[in-house]
C-alpha cells in the first residue's frame, strides 16, 4: 500500500489551493497563516516539489499544484459523501435544488407521485435561479437551465427551453389580438427582453420597434402568470409548465410559434453519486414523467442541443 503524506498537510493544500490564498483558508481550517504555511511546507518536502509559487505576499499554484489540485479536491468530496451517506437522515432524504419557475410549476404539481412510489424516500425542495453549489450544499440534484456539460456533473437532458406569448383569455379579446403583429401594440411584460424580438422573428414579424417605455419586468415566470391572469400584459412563458391553466381556460396561447434561446433544462448531479439509489430512482421517475408531456411539444424540442 502506498504511504500517504499527513493528511493534515494534504488538506491544508486543499484548502489552499481552492482559495489561493493562505489567510483565508486559515479562517476555513481555524488555524493560523503559519500553521497552514507549515503543513504545505511538510507536503512540498515530502514530494519535493514546489506545490505554489510565492511572490510579493501573495500565491498561486506552481505547475504541479494545479496537476494535484483537482484529483485532491475530488477525494475530499467523495469522502465527504461517504460519511455523509452514513447518517440516516441524509441517506433517506433526497435534497432537489430547482428552477423557481420549473420547480413552482410542473415539478411541485407531480413531486408528490415520487413519494407515493417510494415511501422510504423524504424529499426536500428549495426553488431560486442560482447555480447551486454542491461542494457547499447537500443538494443531491438540480434542475439547471443552460448548455452541458458541465466539469464534474453529470447532465440529463430533459428538453430544450421555449417560450411563446401567453394572457389571460381576457386581454385576448380586449385588445383584439388576432396576428402576432398584433402585440406589438399591447402591453408586454418585459418589453425590452431579446428574447421578444426572437419570438417576433419566429412568428414571422420582421420589422419589431423598440419599446416606448420600460414596462415590468419580474423575476419568473411565476410572477409574470400572477400578473397576466390579473389582466395586465401578455409575458413570454413556457406552454409546458402552465398546461393546467390552459387547459383550464385561465390562460391562453394565443399563437403556436416557439422562441428558442438556444438552452436546455438539465438534471444535474455529481459524477462521482452516480448509482446513489435516491438519486436514480429520481431521474428515473423524472423522465417518465416527461414522457407523459412529450405528446404536448414539437419533436424537436425533446432532442439534445448540438
Amino acid at each position: 500500500m502506498i504511504k500517504l503524506p499527513p493528511l493534515a498537510a494534504i488538506r491544508a493544500f486543499e484548502v489552499a489551493g481552492r482559495l489561493q490564498n493562505f489567510s483565508r483558508a486559515a479562517e476555513e481550517l481555524g488555524m493560523t497563516q503559519a500553521a497552514v504555511s507549515y503543513q504545505v511546507r511538510q507536503l512540498e518536502d515530502r514530494i519535493g516539489r514546489a506545490l505554489f509559487v510565492r511572490e510579493k505576499g501573495r500565491v498561486r499554484l506552481s505547475e504541479t499544484g494545479r496537476r494535484l489540485l483537482p484529483a485532491i479536491s475530488n477525494a475530499f468530496a467523495t469522502m465527504g459523501d461517504a460519511f455523509a451517506a452514513l447518517g440516516s437522515d441524509e441517506a433517506d432524504v433526497l435534497t432537489i435544488d430547482a428552477m423557481t419557475t420549473f420547480g413552482g410549476t410542473w415539478l411541485s404539481a407531480r413531486i408528490g407521485g415520487f413519494q407515493l412510489a417510494y415511501p422510504d424516500l423524504a424529499v426536500r425542495m428549495s426553488m431560486n435561479n442560482e447555480l447551486v453549489d454542491f461542494d457547499a450544499t447537500n443538494v443531491d440534484v438540480a434542475v439547471r437551465v443552460g448548455r452541458a456539460p458541465w466539469p464534474g456533473l453529470r447532465a440529463d437532458f430533459l428538453y430544450r427551453s421555449h417560450v411563446t406569448p401567453i394572457c389571460a383569455p381576457g386581454f385576448l379579446t380586449t385588445n383584439r389580438i388576432e396576428r402576432p403583429a398584433d402585440l406589438l401594440r399591447v402591453d408586454r411584460l418585459a418589453p425590452n427582453d431579446p428574447w421578444w424580438a426572437g419570438w417576433f422573428a419566429a412568428a414571422g414579424v420582421d420589422a419589431v420597434p423598440p419599446p416606448q417605455r420600460r414596462g415590468i419586468e419580474l423575476d419568473s415566470q411565476l410572477q409574470e402568470a400572477s400578473a397576466v391572469q390579473g389582466g395586465y400584459g401578455i409575458a413570454l412563458m413556457t406552454p409546458l409548465l402552465w398546461r393546467a391553466e390552459l387547459d383550464a381556460g385561465r390562460l391562453v396561447q394565443p399563437f403556436g410559434a416557439l422562441y428558442q434561446p438556444g438552452t436546455a433544462h438539465y438534471l444535474v448531479n455529481r459524477e462521482n453519486r452516480v448509482g446513489v439509489r435516491k438519486i436514480e430512482r429520481f431521474r428515473e421517475w423524472l423522465h417518465a414523467e416527461l414522457d407523459k408531456d412529450r405528446h404536448r411539444l414539437p419533436e424537436a424540442l425533446w432532442q439534445p442541443l448540438p
